[in-house]
């Protein structure tokens, strides 16, 4: 009998045990399970507003234009600073590269707008690389050099800067028409030249060689206003300007004729003449050349002139002074998108001011709307743009 007491009170014992570790376990898992009291929530900052982009243009700048080219440069960022646009990025031509390779650096860097600076090459150099690309951002005009001959057909400011600036960098994109020239091919060494100066074909640069494509902005041409631009000397052209041209123009006003073979839209034709000019626009220094030229029309238009000893010459002078377009065999104009010219020997040609040797065949067509333009958006496009014809 004692013993039963014995095991009972040790089952007691026991039972009592495995309730006290039962019940400790349940306040571990009590404690375990329980949230840790939460720290305080760090201060919150409002993030700091990211600026707004300013927008940037590029400036390609043919340095040799100028007497003073840091000034130039000064006067262009302060015009920017002033209008909340960012500090321009600024391309330097050099003899090696006009003006391409720099336009491509200012397409990648994602500039507003791109404005050449310099003068008529510097103009048809940047253009020309927009037109290929495709790109959309517009060209921006400022004046330079002596002509300005895209410029003065836009009717924007060639004599101030500033003023010039200011559209190209609030104005209107203006879509423009493109020309675009096929050369064949460079003359052979020792072979004359109209004003029969002998040509080394190995001193011409790359794109003067064999057959080749070209974009222009204004005209193209070929015979007597090549001879003019090539004869002009450099340093008269700095010292007089466009008059400078005049004395060239003199010098081969009784130059040789040559044959050439017209073929347009919907002529076809050969004849005697002393020039043939090829326009995406109509004006020369305030002279209309060709009156119903547009920039925008989707058209080019030729202007053949066929004068005969300085009788000749005055007839054609008076027949463009009173800008009449036809009916004198001496000067004939064609509306066409596409045109040739053949000659019977080398003869020299130009793209917008600039000479690019002699060729024997010429081949112009249009890019209709190939780039955009910065205009005064004041002034109004003429009634007869971008209507075909």
């Amino acid at each position: 009998m004692p013993e039963m007491w014995v095991w009972i009170l040790v089952a007691v014992v026991v039972l009592l045990l495995v309730v006290a570790v039962v019940a400790g376990r349940g306040r571990q898992r009590a404690d375990a399970t329980e949230p840790e009291p939460e720290s305080p929530a760090p201060e919150s900052r409002p993030e700091p507003a990211a600026e707004p982009r300013r927008p940037r243009a590029a400036v390609v700048v043919n340095p040799t234009k100028f007497d003073d080219v840091e000034q130039v440069r000064a006067e262009i960022t302060e015009v920017c600073a002033e209008l909340g646009w960012d500090e321009p990025l600024w391309f330097e031509t050099t003899e090696d590269d006009p003006g391409s390779g720099q336009t491509k650096e200012a397409m990648a860097a994602g500039v507003d707008v791109i404005c050449p600076l310099g003068g008529d090459g510097t103009v048809r150099a940047v253009g020309s690389e927009l037109t290929e690309a495709r790109s959309t951002i517009p060209l921006g005009l400022l004046p330079g050099g002596t002509g300005n001959l895209l410029a003065r057909n836009l009717d924007l400011p060639i004599a101030s800067l500033r003023d010039a600036l200011l559209i190209a960098l609030t104005g209107d994109d203006r879509p423009v028409d493109v020309g675009l020239l096929t050369v064949t091919p460079v003359p052979v060494d020792g072979e004359p030249e109209v004003d029969d100066a002998p040509i080394d074909a190995d001193a011409l640069a790359p794109q003067d060689r064999g057959p080749g494509k070209i974009h222009f902005l204004v005209m193209a041409g070929m015979g007597f206003d090549a001879d003019v631009m090539a004869d002009a000397p450099e340093k008269l052209k700095s010292a007089m300007g466009w008059p400078a041209y005049l004395v060239s123009g003199v010098k081969h006003l009784w130059g040789p004729q040559f044959k050439a073979h017209v073929t347009t839209d919907d002529e076809d034709f050969t004849r005697r003449t002393r020039s043939v000019l090829i326009g995406n626009v109509g004006r020369i220094q305030g002279l209309t050349l060709m009156p119903e030229a547009e920039i925008d029309d989707g058209h080019l238009d030729a202007l053949v002139l066929s004068p005969t000893g300085g009788v000749g010459w005055g007839a054609v002078a008076l027949r463009l002074a009173t800008a009449q377009r036809k009916g004198h065999h001496r000067v004939t104009h064609h509306t066409t998108r596409r045109v040739t010219v053949a000659a019977d020997r080398h003869v020299q040609v130009q793209v917008d001011g600039d000479t690019i040797g002699e060729r024997t065949r010429i081949e112009a067509t249009v890019l209709p709307s190939a780039l955009r333009v910065r205009v005064d958006p004041n002034r109004p496009a003429p009634s007869g743009a971008s209507a075909a014809r």
